[in-house]
């Protein structure tokens, strides 16, 4: 059970509204129920993190080329944070990042990166050992070469010791090398579970008194009062209720700019609806990497991406029209609205699923799209039914993927995150404001206990086959 709150709030009865349960508005109320205070999280469907696929922490911005230094060292950070908050939602396998003979591009800057990534790294581990989530700083990259791949493939993967090698054997045995710029790198970007995540948070949650989690729980107003906002929200049963806080949070995700409206905040942003499928390779028996072979996005030859489960599941990625993006995909708010006009058969395959024979199609375009570079993969089939969802992204900069939270007014802000990792930082500098305000003391803390890991994979499991997703997208990995 819970621990007794060891300081209560500085300001008794100080209360706050989140709205929507996705990673933003989840490690919000996680944040804020750690400081004891009191908060009501709405969400319009039946749990936590049921939104946009995450497959990565995305520690250093390995997978985005065109993005800045500067972002990528702040997803970095943020990255070290967020494992150490879901330490149980992290899959501790490497990921491979190739380019392929075709592309325009090399690895040389994002080697020169990495340099100052694993730097970066070093530093935040000398600073506090605790920081030490994804191995030793020395090892978080390795270059191969082809000469290297080429003596890994003659060897028995019994006789290999070295971890590092171990991941990359597979890759070897496999990819097609001939096809390859080198070196390629193995960068130690781990996975991180949607579901372990939903179910490490639910499960905490639950147990403490101050946060209550109202599913199927729609808003569908929002005022300003003099000392804070009035909500207006519909039950499962259509019933409307009102609740008075002191304090508004905006993380309904794609849907930030509806809020937004009825608070009478405009705010200009992208929206992007993306899909991730979901395959079934029974024919593998090797424990995978993640496997990024990059290219330009909206291409015939955007980048591919492969993300491992357990018992032969992949997740794939593919920066095309025919796979993950769409036509229309990406949308833009306007004068009269903060909310992009997502088209209306993106927001179905997200709000009530998608059609079979859709599914299918797409999965085996994603399937021939990594195939070119990993023949053995087109035996792979149709796993499930597609991860898919919108995108928010502030502003007008498309590729644009650390960001966290804005404010408007004294008692109202967003969560606007592009990357699950960037949560954690969002809340924290709305924790900030209010220690500033005098709302709540700078030591008030609560202790949650946290389930154990047995628990959290029973409960992601459950997560998955209530969604319709293969229960192994809920398994640890590595």
């Amino acid at each position: 059970m819970v621990q007794n709150r060891q300081e209560h709030t500085h300001l008794e009865g100080f209360r706050v509204a989140v709205i929507g349960g996705g990673v933003a508005g989840t490690t919000a109320a996680m944040r804020l129920a750690e400081r004891g205070i009191d908060t009501q999280v709405f969400e319009a469907g039946t749990g936590l993190v049921s939104g946009p696929p995450i497959c990565h922490l995305h520690a250093g911005g390995n997978l985005y080329r065109e993005i800045s230094l500067d972002q990528c060292l702040t997803l970095l950070d943020q990255s070290v944070a967020t494992v150490r908050m879901y330490p149980h939602s992290v899959n501790r396998r490497p990921t491979v990042l190739a380019v392929p003979e075709q592309d325009p591009g090399s690895l040389d800057s994002v080697i020169a990166r990495l340099e100052t990534l694993r730097e970066r790294y070093a530093q935040l581990v000398e600073l506090d050992s605790a920081n030490k989530v994804m191995g030793e700083p020395a090892d978080y990259f390795r270059l191969y070469q082809q000469s290297d791949l080429e003596a890994l493939k003659a060897k028995d993967y019994r006789s290999i010791t070295d971890s590092a090698d171990q991941w990359m054997w597979p890759v070897a045995q496999s990819l097609d090398l001939s096809a390859m710029k080198y070196p390629l790198v193995l960068v130690q970007e781990y996975g991180l579970s949607v579901f372990r995540l939903a179910a490490e948070a639910q499960l905490t949650l639950a147990d403490v008194p101050h946060c209550q989690l109202n599913f199927n729980h729609k808003v569908v107003d929002t005022q300003q009062t003099a000392s804070g906002w009035q909500v207006t929200y519909q039950d499962k049963a259509g019933q409307s209720h009102t609740t008075e806080v002191d304090y508004l949070i905006n993380a309904a995700g794609f849907r930030t700019g509806t809020i937004d409206d009825m608070a009478g905040f405009g705010r200009q942003r992208l929206v992007e609806y993306k899909a991730a499928y979901v395959a079934h390779w029974t024919s593998t028996a090797y424990q995978w990497p993640e496997i990024i072979v990059h290219g330009q996005r909206g291409t015939p030859q955007g980048m591919a991406q492969l993300t491992p489960y357990p018992d032969g599941f992949f997740q794939l990625h593919g920066m095309t029209q025919d796979v993950t993006l769409f036509e229309r995909g990406l949308v833009k708010s306007s004068v009269q609205s903060a909310q992009p006009n997502v088209d209306a058969r993106y927001v179905k395959n997200i709000d009530q699923g998608w059609d079979w024979d859709q599914v299918c199609q797409r999965t085996d375009r994603a399937i021939e799209h990594f195939a070119q570079w990993l023949p053995e993969f087109k035996q792979a089939e149709v796993g499930g039914k597609p991860l898919c969802g919108a995108q928010q992204i502030p502003g007008e900069d498309p590729s644009l993927r650390a960001s966290d939270v804005s404010f408007d007014g004294e008692r109202y802000a967003r969560m606007e995150i592009v990357k699950a990792s960037s949560a954690l930082t969002a809340i924290n500098k709305v924790l900030t404001q209010f220690e500033d305000a005098g709302w709540i003391s700078p030591t008030s803390h609560y202790v949650m206990t946290r389930p154990s890991t047995a628990k959290i994979v029973s409960a992601a499991c459950e997560f998955a086959v209530q969604r319709g997703y293969p229960e192994a997208l809920a398994k640890p990995v590595g």
